[in-house]
Parts: structure tokens; C-alpha cells; sequence
């Protein structure tokens, strides 16, 4: 299924959009690292049945071009989004980096959010393991180096993604996915740095949805359990035997858990 595109400039990038459904308010979907909107394929032809539901490419990612080194924030690029669209009040879901992105966008400007759904989130500001960081050093010297289908091939074989690829279906989804990514990121990322929005957690007013696989990786289990304790207005539901990408692994689990949230 294929919604209206839209194509929106702010300062630096030129946002490629798409709307499917009718039904206020909008669900605006927010795709995590090396993905683009067609992650959402399956989850949005489910949803935008009773409701507008909006999903985009984050600057860099999939169709939206990012031109020069301008200094930016996704969550300003969100709000360009809104705004352009003009979508005064949304309910907002991310997945992973994704995620990250909606809790920070929540935070910023709550008014604009109803409901906040996370799945497997990141956190702005965030403090990652050696483990992590080790891993991560090894992808960007690869595509530091121009050597792209190395730094694809080590991310495919992450461990962040050991339950997705054991899933045929949800592995060639994410497979798919990773082979269309530039690696942009992987050799120089523009995003202005940002104060930890760990500290912000108990601000957060916007009733949220949290949903978490009991085999992600253990920061990713650290920062829903901060998100859980931290922040008011909490639902978690904690999938067992599913890792980080619960959209791909358990797709109509999480739908039926989203429209209950969002009835």
C-alpha cells in the first residue's frame, strides 16, 4: 500500500513523507538506525485502516536527501513535519533510535503529543557500554574506509538482531532494509549534540506505551527500565523471547497492544 507523498525542506534536508488513512489524530511513525519508513510496511497497512498514519525518513535515511553539514535535531525536523502537514496534536511512535527521537520530541513539546508508544527505545544523551562502543568502531572504520558492504555485512550480523534474523520473514524485512542505507551516518553525522534525557524522564506528562523484548541487548534493557521507573505515566509490556525489533518479530502482538493503547 502506497499514501500520498509529501516532500518537506528544513535547513540542510529535503523530508520525504507519506500519509495513509483518514482519522484524527495521526499516528506518526519514527523508524530506527539504517532503516527507513518501509519498515513500517506492515504495521501501517494495519493501522491506517481507522486512522491517518503518517511515517517518514529521517534525514539522511531512505528518500530524504541531506545536503551540506548543517547542524540539526530530529526532533526539529519532526515538528517542521507537523507543522508543515498541519497536525496540531499527534500520537507519536518510535522504534529504537527512532524512539529515542519521539521520547525527545515528547519532552520538548508535549502539547504536540497525545500518546507516546516506545518500542525497544535509545535515549538521547546516552552513555553506551564498551561492548557497544567496541562494536560500533569497528562498523564506522569500515565505512570510514568506503569498504560499505563490510559495514552492512557487520551490522546484519550485529547482535542487536540475533532474534530478528532468526526470524525468516522479519530477517529478510530488516535485510532489506540495511541493504538500501547509505551509511551516511557511519561516516559523519550532523545531529547537535544534546543534554542526557535521562535527566528529563520525570517530566514526561504524555501517557506512554513501552514495549520491550526480554532478549535486547543489555543497554537497551537498562534504558526502558530507567524510562519505566523514571517517567509518570508508564504501560510496559516486556515480550518474552523477542529481541529488539518487536515490530518485525511479533508484528501483530504489537498491533493489537498500539490499538488498545491508542482506543
Amino acid at each position: 500500500m502506497t499514501g500520498l507523498l509529501h516532500t518537506i525542506p528544513v535547513p540542510g534536508a529535503v523530508l520525504v513523507v507519506e500519509a495513509q488513512g483518514e482519522g484524527a489524530p495521526p499516528l506518526v511513525l519514527i523508524h530506527g538506525f539504517g532503516d527507513d519508513r518501509h519498515i513500517w510496511d506492515r504495521l501501517s497497512a494495519a493501522l491506517s485502516q481507522r486512522r491517518q498514519v503518517v511515517r517518514y525518513d529521517l534525514r539522511g535515511f531512505g528518500d530524504s536527501v541531506e545536503h551540506g553539514n548543517a547542524p540539526f535535531r530530529h526532533s526539529r525536523d519532526l515538528l517542521s513535519i507537523l507543522d508543515t502537514l498541519g497536525i496540531p496534536q499527534c500520537d507519536l511512535l518510535g522504534a529504537s533510535m527512532g524512539g529515542s527521537v519521539a521520547l525527545s520530541f515528547a519532552l520538548d513539546f508535549p502539547a504536540r503529543v497525545r500518546r507516546l508508544i516506545l518500542i525497544s527505545p535509545g535515549i538521547v544523551g546516552w552513555e553506551w557500554s564498551p561492548a557497544w562502543n567496541d562494536r560500533w568502531a569497528l562498523i564506522t572504520e569500515a565505512a570510514r574506509k568506503g569498504e560499505m558492504a563490510s559495514a552492512h555485512d557487520l551490522w546484519w550480523n550485529h547482535p542487536l538482531f540475533e532474534t530478528t534474523r532468526a526470524n525468516p520473514a522479519a530477517g529478510e524485512c530488516l535485510r532489506r532494509s540495511i541493504s538500501r542505507y547509505s551509511g551516511r551516518h557511519w561516516v559523519a553525522d550532523n545531529e547537535q549534540p544534546s543534554l542526557p534525557d535521562l535527566d528529563r524522564l520525570p517530566a514526561l506528562a504524555v501517557p506512554t506505551l513501552l514495549l520491550t523484548g526480554s532478549c535486547d541487548l543489555p543497554d537497551f534493557r537498562l534504558i526502558a527500565d530507567l524510562i519505566a521507573g523514571a517517567a509518570p505515566d508508564v504501560s510496559r509490556f516486556d515480550v518474552e523471547g523477542a529481541g529488539h525489533l518487536l515490530h518485525l518479530e511479533r508484528p501483530q502482538e504489537v498491533i493489537i497492544r498500539i490499538a488498545e493503547f491508542l482506543a
